[in-house]
Formats: structure tokens, sequence, C-alpha cells
């Protein structure tokens, strides 16, 4: 492990379990301190910030007990966004990254879909990149910073095989998470100028429980995997978490509104 996040300060929404789960180790385990962000899941989010605590005591054993907290909170709800960024804003004095990945919506054909069904999976799946942005950005910007050392805030939502490609009783989160997907551009146009960078994983079909839930998931899962085109790799929750952890990191300073596929080349096969 490394200590390329020393000092940073990550808030991880959706945060107790699949890959946000292993994005909130990967940044501790880099050095992060790691907001950890939750709904239901409270007895999976302990479990995780004691890991991401073992995670930190390796790296400094006599550094500081203050450097993982749960919130729990709606993050589709603009007010619980806000609320969780001035928590974590008020306890470390600030935030450095921002991952958007909590996600919920249902497996049902649109032909099912009611207005009901489809605005919460939009809430919950592409508005809180907003409310979070709006609620962090000023300790996200360069400009506020009072140190003279550049530097950049970052933002990173995660996506998903959906908003691209079409998949069996997955239309509405195909679709909030395409939405997802532009929010991300026109919020680099918005707010780049103020050094924050915004970019988004798009991770390809992973075994996780969210996964696992679907029909027809085994059949998913293995198709993707023989179409992938890395040897005998099979693709992981930890390989999206790296490659948020390198969105995170100065190294993607000039990386900008963009989407980035984590799939072993399975999308651009024939």
């Amino acid at each position: 492990m490394n200590q390329d996040f020393q000092g940073k300060r990550a808030l991880i929404t959706g945060a107790s379990r699949g890959i946000g789960r292993q994005i909130a180790l990967e940044l501790a385990g880099r050095g992060a301190r790691v907001a950890i962000n939750f709904l239901n899941s409270q007895s999976q989010a302990i479990e995780v910030a004691e890991e991401v605590s073992r995670l930190q005591d390796q790296l400094n054993p006599t550094g500081s007990d203050d450097n993982v907290v749960l919130l729990k909170a709606d993050v589709s709800r603009r007010e619980d966004a806000f609320s969780m960024v001035g928590e974590v804003c008020s306890r470390w004095g600030g935030v450095d990254i921002i991952v958007s990945n909590a996600a919920a919506g249902g497996f049902r054909d649109l032909a099912e879909l009611t207005p009901v069904n489809f605005e919460a999976v939009i809430r919950t799946n592409a508005s809180p990149v907003i409310w979070l942005t709006q609620a962090a950005a000023d300790h996200l910007s360069r400009l506020s910073s009072t140190s003279n050392a550049p530097r950049n805030g970052k933002v990173v939502a995660v996506s998903s095989h959906g908003s691209r490609w079409s998949v069996p009783h997955y239309g509405a989160i195909g679709a909030s998470k395409a939405a997802l997907e532009s929010l991300i551009r026109h919020l680099a146009l918005e707010y780049g100028d103020r050094g924050i960078n915004f970019n988004c994983v798009l991770p390809g079909i992973i075994a996780t429980d969210a996964i696992a839930s679907m029909p027809g998931a085994d059949g998913l899962v293995r198709a993707a995997g023989e179409r992938m085109m890395v040897g005998d790799r099979t693709l992981t929750e930890s390989d999206a978490a790296k490659v948020v952890a390198f969105l995170s990191s100065p190294d993607s300073d000039l990386i900008q509104g963009q989407t980035i596929v984590v799939d072993g080349g399975v999308s651009i096969r024939i």
C-alpha cells in the first residue's frame, strides 16, 4: 500500500457494500480519511468502517483515531446531501474527494414502469451528484484553498453498463445512469474553471450483490466474462475502485468530463 492520499478527505455515497465498499477500502488503503455514507445497510456500513480503520492503522499506527465516519443519509434528498457534506467539512475542515456511487431502482420492464418508479430512480441515481457538488463546491475548489499549493478537488461518479447498452429489465436504471454521465460533463463545464475535476467510471458486469438480484444474472456475468480480452482475468470490484482512485488523484488533473469504461474490452467487441 502507498500513501498518495495522505491528508485527503473523501466522502463516498453508497459505501456499505459492493463497489462503494471497495472504493472506501481502496482510498483508505492509500491514506485517505473516509466518510462512509449508507441508508439502510447499517451493519454492513459498520463492518466497512472497521475494515477502513484497520487499513489506516496499518499505514499510520500512531495517527489520529478520527479518520473514518459513518453518515446515514438519503442522497436523493438535497437537504440530506447538504447536511452530510456539512458534517464532513465541520469535522475535518473540508472535503477533497466526492464519490457519487449510491444507486437504486429495482429491475422491471419499461412496460411496467410508473411515474413514481421512474422519478425515484432518477432522484437516487442521477440527482445526487448535483446536490453533492452544490454543497461541496467551495471546499473542492482550488480557488478557495488557503494553501499556495495548487490542488484540484475531485468528483467521481459510478455509472453502469446499462447507460450505453440495452440490458433486460434495466431500462429505468440505464436511463438514469446515462443522465448521470451527461450531468458529469455539464458539471465539468460549469465548475471546471474553479479547479474541480468531474469524471465517471463505468464498470462492466461484475458479480456484485446488486447484479446477483437481476433476472438472468448468471448468464449476463458468464457472457461478459467470455467476451473479455484480458486473458483469464475476471472483472472485480477492486478493478473499478482502482480507476476511481486514479480519477481522485492529482495524476488525473487533466482528465475532465470523461467516462472511463472498465470492462476488459467487452464493449469494443462486435
